[in-house]
């Protein structure tokens, strides 16, 4: 068994998304976290590993899971069952954590206490500092998900960037994730507001130190939308939006819908997005499409939902960034055009060859994807030239 002592991270590849799951081997025991739905730690039930093989199962609320896989190298990829329907699944051994540069800062916010990793320059400040948000999912500081096999460092490396040039920053990891998986909450309980409110209290925090002599914030993706809103309220010195959607999550889905579901399926993908745009709950929704629309997910989409980026941005009374790169796949350049439209002085980036993770590469989708586990790729040439010079 000692070839499997452990952490191991990945995720079930269920349709329409991937959810993320960790599990901990130890001996001839184990455990299995599922963020999403609010599980951590729950023990492992018929473990049993006859070198490749592996199975283990989790008995929960009457249902049996089941994982049924294969061991290669540091990699664990196989078959997850449950109620009749499988999906893959694949998971990778956790790298230890790495002494990462920087001071940690603690706050208080809803739920308990929230680590945040202090990025400064060399020298004698105070220093202007940057909130960074990280984008959708299970996302940590550096820009990694939990759902994607590697890490890119995107953020990290907007961080060393920005110190390199006299400017710190402040980034953490979403409630629910890694130095924060204590803030975990299930997801019927999570609101868009919950992550507006933790951005909004880094905002706070680096306001009231003497080491920093201007807070601004920058938004990645979905950290976008959060980012403004929290900047507006905490009348931050500037913001930036890092390919940010420009229009409200039910466009933006039903869009990314459009071109996945046959007809049947689309339709009842519409009547969904209509009612949760409303405000109204729908119990009844087909099993192809509960990975995107299960009961439980439904009170976060309402709430994200509620928010269009072009209203939020039209609000900030400061200077404003927007940035988009042509080959960014999930938020096309057309998003930060609009954007750019909705506030009278916001000035426009547009990064040739960049991509969502904010490296280079083309638009190939094998290329393109491949860069989102590649740690090595450095940052889109453009970038970080068109930021400073924005930010000074």
């Amino acid at each position: 068994m000692d070839e499997l002592n452990g952490n191991w991270e990945g995720a079930i590849q269920v349709p329409g998304q991937a959810l993320p799951i960790a599990v901990e081997f130890e001996g001839d025991t184990g455990a299995i976290s599922i963020p999403v739905q609010g599980i951590q730690g729950f023990p492992l039930s018929n473990f049993d590993f006859t070198d490749p093989d592996i199975h283990f199962e989790m008995n929960i609320q009457n249902q049996s899971l089941v994982f049924d896989g294969e061991l290669a190298q540091d990699t664990i990829a196989g078959t997850f069952t449950q109620q009749g329907q499988s999906f893959p699944f694949e998971l990778s051994r956790a790298a230890a954590a790495e002494e990462e540069a920087g001071t940690r800062a603690e706050i208080e916010v809803e739920g308990g206490s929230m680590t945040a990793l202090i990025l400064t320059p060399e020298g004698e400040g105070p220093f202007p500092v940057m909130l960074l948000l990280a984008g959708s999912g299970p996302t940590d500081k550096n820009g990694n998900s939990l759902i994607t096999v590697g890490k890119n460092n995107s953020l990290k490396m907007v961080a060393e960037a920005l110190a390199a040039d006299g400017i710190a920053t402040i980034r953490y990891d979403k409630r629910g994730i890694g130095d924060n998986s204590s803030l975990m909450v299930k997801e019927e309980d999570l609101r868009f507001e919950d992550y507006i409110k933790d951005a909004s209290a880094w905002i706070g925090y680096a306001q009231s130190q003497e080491r920093f002599s201007s807070v601004g914030v920058i938004g990645h993706s979905e950290g976008s939308l959060i980012g403004m809103i929290a900047a507006e309220q905490q009348q931050a010195a500037s913001f930036v939006s890092l390919a940010g959607p420009g229009r409200p999550a039910d466009e933006v889905l039903m869009e990314q819908l459009k071109e996945q579901l046959p007809q049947n399926l689309l339709d009842e993908a519409l009547g969904t997005i209509s009612e949760l745009k409303r405000g109204r709950l729908v119990e009844q929704v087909s099993p192809e499409l509960a990975s995107i629309f299960r009961p439980s997910v439904q009170p976060y989409l309402i709430s994200w939902m509620a928010y269009d980026p072009r209203t939020e941005l039209a609000k900030l009374d400061m200077p404003v960034l927007v940035v988009g790169g042509t080959t960014d796949l999930q938020v096309p350049i057309g998003d930060a055009e609009l954007l750019e439209k909705a506030h009278d002085r916001a000035e426009l980036l547009i990064v040739d060859n960049m991509n969502h993770v904010l490296k280079n590469t083309s638009a190939d989708l094998t290329e393109n994807l491949a860069s989102y586990g590649n740690p090595d790729l450095p940052l889109a040439e453009g970038l970080m030239e068109g930021m400073l010079e924005f930010l000074k």
